[in-house]
């Protein structure tokens, strides 16, 4: 399954899962406000990796 996975792939993914974790690092900590900004990176960085995606499929058709 993973084979699959390109290298940017993976790298955009582990960015993502750093992120959800030092968010929760920051919100258990009592920091909220930066808790809350951290955790909002995950999706955008899991839509850069889609719009990346798309790109690059639309390019080899």
């Amino acid at each position: 399954m993973f084979k699959k996975f390109t290298n940017a792939d993976k790298i955009l993914f582990v960015a993502a899962f750093l992120s959800l974790i030092f968010s929760e690092f920051l919100y258990f900590k009592g920091e909220a406000e930066a808790a809350t900004f951290m955790g909002l990176w995950v999706p955008s960085i899991l839509a850069f990796g889609i719009y990346l995606k798309l790109i690059n499929n639309s390019k080899n058709d």
